[in-house]
């Protein structure tokens, strides 16, 4: 028995120390693991198998709306990244150059895509030459490398897999609708596939992307009460185009910048995965996103006809994405590993329910517990599935509306930081005096100028002048 609970007692509770938690989670359900390069992560089949599924559906949704994938060069001239002055200095402190090729000194160094911005407008300065090649709606799949001081899986790495779309368009009024377009995409993924609520907006100038006119993203809650940027996208404007030189022929033969967009999501939403949903027993994964939905753990194995029984409700539920354990660990183990891993459901099959043609179901977000027969054993799984993919959204949201409060005076905003974690909605001035006077007291950044603005009161919860926006709030990952 003792043996049976060492599997999730390695795990450190929620309660005591949320992140070594986190960091428990991750290597125990063997998501991945640290490499020999500092900062860097070796996915393993588990945690890849999850990027996998998010890759499939996310691509799918791209395409839905005409995006087409592409793929650029890992690398870039220096010269090449200066032409975007906001842009390199807003990315200087994190990009890491090669400086040999081989023996040889390069006579321009290079620095290795912690973006690749500036690799699409030299590419569409050259392909766009008449209104007639435009829009262009393109996404890569690849990885960058930034070269971030504090590392910890998933959330934070020096390199990191993710998709960046860079789209180029005739007027400003079309990259606009692109630009809110994918973050619908995100939010819509995040919330129906991922089961994590998100809060869209756009984010104050201090925070928006460097280069860009203006930055929207969906705002998460991760179980400890910290926000998480799950997801961004970019309005350039042609503030790009100018410096690159992209212009097309329009149909007066005048010529015109394009006006371009950018958004991208990474690895670190399987972080927001891990937070959203994880509890004491390990991952809690969504339906829609897991790599295994059902494990069937055949009971007193050994004797006859358990086996092959368990084998054909494999067979019978062929529609789901399932597997067997029939390893000869103990059923005790089978079900902590399968409950540290977040498989979604559970069938138990042993001679007492072969006996009477039944299985008992077990649910991986709650623990409970269902029989069922055999001859609906499939009808029933589904049913399940989706019952939990909607339950585990449900829950979700109600964690993080439970956790979002309001304040109207710098003391209550202070003091609500300080001792209740989460979302704070407050009114806000507009200036960056107060945005910087915010986060050196409390520590809390703005998260997002929400679409959904309500007024909570008339004037700025840190300087009393009148208010522009109102602002979610929270301490981040």
């Amino acid at each position: 028995m003792a043996s049976e609970k060492k599997l999730v007692e390695a795990i450190t509770s929620m309660g005591e120390d949320f992140a070594q938690w986190y960091t428990d989670v991750v290597k125990k359900a063997e998501l991945c693991d640290y490499a020999s390069v500092k900062g860097c992560m070796v996915i393993k089949p588990a945690g890849y198998a999850l990027w996998e599924n998010i890759q499939r559906e996310l691509d799918k949704r791209f395409k839905d709306t005409g995006v087409e994938n592409v793929y650029m060069p890992m690398f870039i001239p220096e010269g090449l990244l200066q032409k975007e002055k906001d842009h390199v200095e807003g990315f200087a402190p994190e990009v890491a150059w090669v400086t040999h090729g081989g023996l040889e000194e390069l006579q321009e160094r290079m620095c290795v895509r912690p973006t690749s911005e500036t690799l699409f407008c030299d590419f569409y300065a050259r392909d766009i030459h008449s209104y007639r090649d435009l829009p262009k709606v393109y996404n890569q799949w690849c990885s960058v490398v930034r070269w971030e001081k504090t590392t910890r899986p998933f959330l934070r790495s020096r390199e990191f897999l993710w998709q960046e779309g860079h789209t180029a368009h005739a007027t400003a009024e079309e990259a606009q609708e692109r630009t809110e377009q994918m973050l619908n995409v995100y939010a819509d993924f995040c919330e129906e596939v991922l089961a994590i609520p998100v809060i869209r907006g756009q984010k104050t100038d201090k925070e928006k992307f460097a280069g860009a006119e203006a930055t929207y993203t969906i705002e998460a809650l991760m179980h400890d009460g910290k926000a998480l940027q799950s997801g961004t996208s970019h309005n350039f404007g042609d503030g790009f185009a100018k410096a690159f030189e992209i212009q097309y022929a329009a149909k007066d033969n005048s010529l015109k910048y394009v006006h371009q967009t950018s958004w991208g999501m990474s690895t670190r939403i399987i972080g927001a995965i891990i937070m959203v949903h994880g509890d004491d027993s390990g991952l809690v994964l969504p339906p829609m996103i897991a790599p295994t939905q059902v494990m069937v753990v055949p009971i007193q194995q050994k004797k006859e006809g358990v086996l092959e029984k368990a084998f054909g409700i494999r067979d019978a539920l062929s529609g789901f994405r399932v597997k067997v354990d029939d390893s000869d660990k103990s059923p005790g183990w089978k079900f902590s590993e399968s409950e540290m891993r977040g498989i979604p459901v559970r069938v138990e099959i042993g001679p007492k329910d072969i006996a009477q043609n039944q299985a008992v179901l077990v649910r991986r977000d709650n623990h409970e517990k269902l029989v069922v027969s055999l001859d609906q054993i499939a009808e029933k799984v589904g049913e399940l599935l989706g019952q939990i993919q909607k339950d585990m959204l449900k829950r979700a949201r109600a964690h993080r509306d439970a956790h979002t409060y309001e304040a109207v005076d710098f003391e209550a905003f202070t003091k609500t930081v300080e001792e209740k974690p989460g979302f704070v909605k407050a009114m806000w001035c507009g200036s960056r005096e107060c945005e910087d006077k915010i986060k050196e007291v409390t520590g809390a950044t703005s998260r997002c100028m929400p679409f959904a603005q309500e007024e909570l009161s008339k004037t700025c919860v840190c300087c009393g002048k009148p208010a522009a926006k109102m602002v979610y709030w929270g301490r981040a990952y």
